[in-house]
């Protein structure tokens, strides 16, 4: 039959698609903290759940212009939802731009392992075997590209020293120019951020509990994402990209990052110690590894979550419900 619908007459218009809550989502990942495992995690995921998966090729402008701020938050404010957004760009305020405030997640590491990944993937690359750092690093001289770690560590190459290793706190800091320079103003400023606009931040070191809490708290998003991520020809995909040749500095040239990056180390375990009370709360124990030998005056210890707890004064899905309403 071909003819004139008589359904609006007969039923009205159709029913509005129920979102789910929350339908706005920012993933602001932070460079070479396992972001491009969890951007091939979410590929799947989208096609799997059906939310709408925005991406940006841009990988180097992290730092936005009042306009670039404002153009941005436009094009991700008119997606289409529920939206899952994704670049490498510090904290935006929506708000401030008159939009509606999505809600953010993110993950960080070590911040010394951050830097060295960072630092030898500019000059050589991961196992996908790509040209990838020569397309980072065009213009990178040989002597450059062949530079020794403990050298450019110890004679205060620009690359080994601050501002430069200040990288973690902008990106929850923001845009505000002192969120760029390494200090207490910025680093308390991300923690503001971290505790006020942020739905989880994990530790890539313990990447499946992130998953785990994740699929709990943003299911039309996560859900089955662990089992995903444990599928063996997901494996083979996510350790192409782990970065090759990279070699270890000597402990004198790891104690001066420490010093250098101390700021970065506070807000780490600010972060961490956040993620494991998280962790308790979900009744999630921490399995922390065995760490690595290293300098006893590198790091402290990583902190052993105690057992999960029981919180009668207020239940799982009320604590989630008060975060969303942030």
């Amino acid at each position: 039959f071909v003819g004139n619908s008589t359904y609006l007459d007969d039923h009205g218009p159709p029913p509005q698609k129920v979102l789910p809550f929350p339908s706005q989502v920012v993933y602001n990942r932070v460079g070479k903290c396992g972001s491009r495992t969890v951007v091939l995690l979410l590929r799947i995921l989208s096609e799997k759940h059906g939310f709408n998966l925005v991406t940006s090729d841009i990988h180097n402008k992290t730092r936005l212009t009042k306009n670039e701020q404002m153009e941005l938050i436009k094009n991700i404010s008119t997606a289409e939802q529920p939206y899952l957004f994704t670049r490498h760009v510090h904290f935006l305020n929506f708000s401030r731009f008159g939009g509606d405030q999505p809600v953010y997640i993110n993950i960080i590491r070590d911040p010394v392992s951050r830097f060295l990944s960072n630092y030898f993937f500019r000059r050589f690359g991961d196992w996908r075997g790509e040209q990838n750092h020569m397309i980072r690093t065009p213009n990178m001289r040989q002597e450059e590209r062949y530079l020794d770690i403990n050298v450019c560590i110890l004679e205060n190459y620009p690359e080994c020293s601050n501002p430069r290793l200040f990288y973690i706190i902008p990106y929850f800091c923001g845009q505000h120019p002192r969120c760029r320079e390494p200090g207490e103003w910025a680093l308390e400023r991300a923690k503001l951020n971290v505790n006020e606009n942020f739905l989880l931040v994990g530790i890539l070191e313990e990447l499946e509990d992130v998953l785990l809490l994740l699929e709990r708290f943003l299911p039309h998003y996560f859900k089955d994402v662990l089992s995903i991520y444990k599928n063996p020809e997901h494996r083979k995909l996510g350790n192409l990209t782990v970065t090759v040749k990279k070699t270890v500095p000597s402990p004198e040239a790891i104690q001066i990052l420490y010093q250098r990056m101390r700021y970065e180390y506070e807000f780490y375990y600010y972060v961490k110690e956040q993620f494991h009370l998280l962790k308790r709360k979900f009744g999630l124990k921490s399995h922390v590894r065995k760490p690595s030998p290293r300098p006893e005056f590198f790091i402290p210890s990583p902190l052993e979550t105690e057992e999960p707890i029981n919180d009668e004064e207020e239940d799982d899905e009320k604590w989630l419900e008060d975060i969303y309403k942030r």
